[in-house]
């Protein structure tokens, strides 16, 4: 196959409005080994997160329960790819540490050969870097590790969110839907982070208090002026170190004084 057959051979398959059974066909004909040939190999090894008899069918599964968006199932295709390379037996079982690191590099490599232009191949080499990010959230994350994982993500925030709500595949109802509500939990936290650091930015670094305590004023118009002086610093130069500012706060008392 050219590698435009194969990126049209591996569209066709995802982009069925069930993907499942096209997939199992690639797989079962032997297309998946010229197409993506870590695949099959994944037919090869045990999940024991969740306790499928093989990661493909896990894949397959995650797959099909995304809506038809090529960046979307191309990244739950590819979200597992590589546990066979991770795969070790410490500890007396089975671990695929890092895999979602070694995952992209092969996403990467993959999706370069198949001729997918650049930004389709960052977008879902980043979403297989960061699928396993919500690892951990439910043991409790603080406002910082909320504010980094929106961050990450960037503009492909919505799309992981859905990529991690279709990796739950288990048939147990209650797991599932306290995934899907932690899931919520953290979209809410990240809307009020956001909402409250934008309010943060509109803020000057002073307070009206600490402008009257350092021009030795009281309240009225001139401590408004300050303020959105002191605002219009903020927007333009970012945050000063507040010795620095209450210098440009005195020179710009001296010609705004009434």
């Amino acid at each position: 196959m050219t590698p435009e057959d194969r990126r049209t051979r591996l569209n066709t398959a995802l982009m069925e409005d069930d993907p499942t059974d096209a997939l199992w066909e690639l797989c079962d004909s032997g297309d998946a080994g010229i197409v993506v040939p870590e695949l099959p190999a994944l037919r090869l090894e045990q999940d024991p997160i969740h306790r499928h008899k093989d990661v493909l069918a896990h894949t397959i599964a995650v797959t099909a329960k995304t809506r038809a968006d090529l960046v979307l199932r191309l990244s739950a295709l590819f979200h597992d790819i590589g546990k066979p390379k991770t795969r070790s037996f410490e500890h007396g079982g089975v671990t695929f540490r890092h895999h979602e690191a070694v995952g992209a590099k092969i996403t990467r490599k993959r999706l370069r050969e198949m001729g997918y232009e650049d930004q389709l191949i960052r977008d879902v080499t980043e979403l297989v870097r960061l699928s396993g990010r919500f690892k951990g959230y439910g043991d409790g994350w603080s406002d910082s590790a909320v504010r980094r994982y929106a961050r990450d993500a960037g503009h492909l925030l919505g799309l992981l969110n859905e990529l991690i709500r279709s990796d739950c595949t288990t048939r147990n109802r209650a797991k599932e839907a306290r995934l899907h509500e932690l899931i919520d939990e953290l979209e809410e936290r990240i809307l009020a982070l956001a909402k409250a650091d934008l309010a943060a930015a509109e803020r000057p670094q002073l307070d009206g208090q600490a402008v009257m305590d350092h021009l030795g004023i009281g309240g009225g118009p001139a401590v408004g002026k300050a303020l959105a002086h002191l605002l219009d610093i903020k927007r333009n130069e970012g945050e000063l170190p507040i010795e620095d500012l209450r210098k440009r706060l005195d020179e710009w008392w001296e010609t705004n004084q009434p």
